[in-house]
């Protein structure tokens, strides 16, 4: 038994389909006549076009993006660092802080 694919369509494929449709004709025929799986693609395409424009029809890269490997390799600067550390003592304090009326509270 085949597995079915997942049918990729290009930028002016959907461009024309989104065109043709908003002429009048009817999505069900033009998914026929396109041999598409189903005519909400159509609509789809067409929800896209009106929100994004052309843009919304293109195809989107696919994944995580790319992190720039400057910005990780530039050292942080001596205020950072501390603000970051006086930042987290200042956490571990409030925690600390919040152990001890807890076990206040538990002893008679």
């Amino acid at each position: 038994m085949a597995k079915p694919t997942k049918r990729l369509f290009s930028f002016e494929f959907k461009l024309d389909a989104v065109r043709r449709f908003q002429a009048g004709e009817s999505k069900v025929a033009l998914a026929k006549e396109l041999q598409l799986s189903s005519p909400q693609l159509i609509e789809k395409w067409a929800r896209q076009y009106r929100a994004e424009g052309e843009d919304g029809l293109r195809a989107k890269p696919k994944g995580r993006p790319k992190t720039n490997p400057e910005a990780s390799t530039q050292p942080e600067s001596e205020i950072q660092r501390l603000r970051r550390e006086n930042e987290r003592l200042r956490a571990e304090v409030a925690f600390l802080g919040k152990v001890q009326a807890l076990r206040d509270e538990e002893r008679p």
